[in-house]
This record gives C-alpha cells, structure tokens and sequence, in this order.
C-alpha cells in the first residue's frame, strides 16, 4: 500500500499546486519558463501514475476486503464511465453544452470515474485509490469554479454538432477501453 499511497501523493500533488498554491505555481512558471514547468510537472505526473499502477497492483495481491458490492455495481460503473468517458473529450473540444452547463466537465467526469470504481470495488486498497481520486476531484472543482468567479469567465453556450462529436469520441474511447484495454492493463475484464 506504500507504493500505492507515494504514487497518490506525488501524482495528486501535483495536480493539485494550482488548488493551493497559485502564486507560487505563477512563481516558479515566471522563473522556470512555461516548458521546463510543463516539463517538471508531465515528469512528476507520470512518476506518481507509474507508482500508483504499481502499488495497485502489489496491493490487489493480498487484498483487504470491507464490502461486497452489489450484483449491479459494475453496471452502474459501466454507465457512469461511460458519461466520465464523454465528459473528457467535452473539456477540450470548444462550444458544446457539457462545457457550457458543467463549466469543468473533466473533472466531474474524474469524479464519475472514480464513484464508479467505489461502488464496483470492496477493497481497502481499491477505497484508498478511488477516494482519494473522488476527495480531489470535488476539491478541484470547488477551485475552479472559485477561479472562474474571480475572473468572471463566461462558457459560451454550446452546438448539438460539438455535442455529438463529443459524445461520439467519449463513447468509442470508451468501448475500446471497456471491450479491449482494460482487461488487458487492469487484469479485469468489467462487462465480463
């Protein structure tokens, strides 16, 4: 769980320096430059991922179970990240109502992603990755839309055709996970 919990707090870390440190991220970007910061931080991120699929792994060798999920569960978690799948291209493609309504629908679908994985999965090691995913995700939300009210940062309403691209692009990127990747890197085949 060591391994697990360092991979945690070096990837959430670093994902979390503009929730609580903004002038000091603004420092060292004035210092370091914009790439070596995106450098330093894509460095850190992909540590903290590697140590966090590692340490899930040694700790699903001996796992600690707290519940049974229920019989529903992973098709609940298949729909949820279907929508958490949706909502990650929707951050980045301009113009479609999940940005305009949900302001920071990537995190949301993070939060979606990890709920998910709560309610599918009854182990101490599966609450420790999932809820701290769950914990920052609602913080970093709350962050967010703080920043935006400060900047007063309007979303521009959306098109049916950005809708579409995005749910199209969630939903296939979705199934090749569901169908093909995730019980090839996970070990766990969702929908069986």
């Amino acid at each position: 769980m060591t391994v697990l919990v360092l991979g945690l707090l070096i990837f959430l870390g670093a994902h979390s320096v503009r929730i609580f440190a903004e002038d000091w991220r603004e420092a060292r970007i004035a210092q370091m430059g914009e790439k070596r910061w995106k450098a330093a931080y894509s460095i850190a991120s992909i540590v903290g991922l590697v140590l966090i699929i590692w340490g899930y792994g040694i700790a699903r060798r001996e796992p600690t179970v707290l519940w049974a999920p229920p019989i529903w569960a992973p098709h609940l978690a298949a729909l949820l990240t279907l929508i958490a799948f949706i909502l990650f291209p929707a951050a980045h493609m301009p113009g479609n109502h999940f940005k305009s309504a949900l302001k920071h629908p990537m995190v949301i679908g993070v939060a979606l992603w990890a709920f998910a994985h709560l309610v599918a999965n009854g182990t101490l090691n599966a609450l420790v990755l999932f809820g701290a995913f769950l914990v920052w995700a609602i913080v970093d939300f709350a962050a967010a839309r703080r920043r935006d009210r400060a900047a007063q940062i309007e979303y521009p309403k959306g098109t049916l055709s950005s809708d579409v691209k995005a749910v199209v692009a969630g939903a296939i990127a979705w199934a090749i996970f569901v169908f093909f990747l995730h019980g090839w890197l996970i070990g766990v085949k969702p929908l069986g």
